[in-house]
């Protein structure tokens, strides 16, 4: 119902993990006809990109690990060359609710490990996605602050990026999210930025929207309200499909009005760019026609972008739209689609 709303359906819980990465799985089991494949096969160990240029840990258990796996014990060779094309990247990892600080703590050990950083993504702030397909968030203001505070703890000592509270800004500003909110959210957002960085291995950015919705001169002064300026930066064009160049514009021209700060951009889905048909309310869900973006990587095209990066996970569904599952969960059609659009 929201012409502006970054439309990025969100999973409820993180991928689900192989038991010797995380102490407990999620409750869901990520859906999708091909998701796991054969409880019995393990999923390839993962292949880490070169340090230099994306220093980013690649989840070895992820979906599109686990869909690779199921398609070569099947003898799908074209389907795995595709797949392998997400599963070879780091993604962002959704932390989930249940168990925060032992699926923190096992992300990042498992990144150090590897001798890489986690790349997580905290979406929990209360009234979360304003009804839509991923409503829900924390139960109020101290659930929220206790949830932070366990994922910090798992972090500890290790190094993170984490991408803060997706559209939870823009949606104050569009009017999405409720008036009698806002103070609480502000207040909510700055305490997680601040608590984040007490961590001297955590780099925080700050949801700011994207190019499509593209009102810098109407949410920058929020952003400054929820801590932009504690963050290291912030993250635009998070789960959405906006060009890197216009993803560039854009937060360029809200880095002139917040100091200089930095930002990343979410390059996931993007290669193809905005889908512009049909209604705009939801062009947004499982849209057509659309390609993988730059892999991840911190050798950008501009000083001022520290990242590109997958903050959203390609192949999970946005929602319950055209022909896809819920949010979250594994999307085998689309995810192929994606890969097969950025040939």
């Amino acid at each position: 119902m929201y012409a502006h709303r970054t439309g990025r359906a969100r999973l409820a819980c993180a991928a689900p993990l192989a038991a010797a990465l995380l102490l407990s799985a999620c409750t869901s089991s990520g859906g999708g006809s091909g998701d796991g494949g054969d409880k019995g096969t393990a999923p390839p160990s993962g292949t880490q990109q070169p340090k230099e240029t994306d220093p980013f840990w690649v989840n070895p258990q992820g979906k599109a690990a686990r869909q690779l796996a199921a398609y070569t014990k099947a003898g799908r060779a074209a389907d795995a060359e595709l797949v392998e094309k997400i599963a070879s990247q780091p993604a962002g990892e959704w932390v989930g609710t249940e168990r925060p600080e032992d699926e923190a703590r096992a992300l990042t050990e498992a990144a150090h490990k590897a001798d890489r950083e986690a790349l997580l993504v905290l979406y929990n702030i209360p009234h979360r996605d304003c009804g839509q397909h991923s409503a829900g968030g924390a139960a109020d203001a101290g659930a929220y602050r206790e949830w932070v505070e366990k994922v910090a703890r798992g972090i500890g000592e290790r190094r993170a990026t984490v991408v803060l509270e997706p559209d939870a800004v823009m949606h104050m500003v569009d009017g999405c999210t409720e008036q009698q909110y806002h103070e609480e959210r502000y207040e909510l957002l700055k305490g997680a930025v601040q608590r984040l960085k007490r961590r001297p291995g955590v780099t925080v950015y700050l949801d700011a929207g994207n190019a499509g919705w593209g009102k810098p001169e109407e949410i920058f002064e929020p952003l400054r309200r929820a801590g932009v300026g504690d963050a290291d930066g912030f993250a635009v064009n998070v789960s959405n499909f906006q060009t890197t160049e216009a993803s560039t514009a854009y937060g360029t021209q809200l880095s002139d009005r917040i100091g200089g700060k930095p930002f990343v951009v979410d390059t996931s889905r993007n290669g193809n760019g905005p889908y512009t048909e049909g209604d705009p309310r939801e062009n947004w869900c499982n849209p057509p026609g659309r390609a993988l973006g730059e892999p991840p990587t911190v050798r950008t095209a501009d000083p001022l972008v520290k990242a590109y990066l997958w903050i959203k996970r390609p192949g999970e569904s946005d929602g319950d739209c055209k022909g896809g599952p819920k949010a979250g969960e594994w999307f085998e059609q689309y995810a192929l689609d994606l890969a097969r659009g950025a040939e």
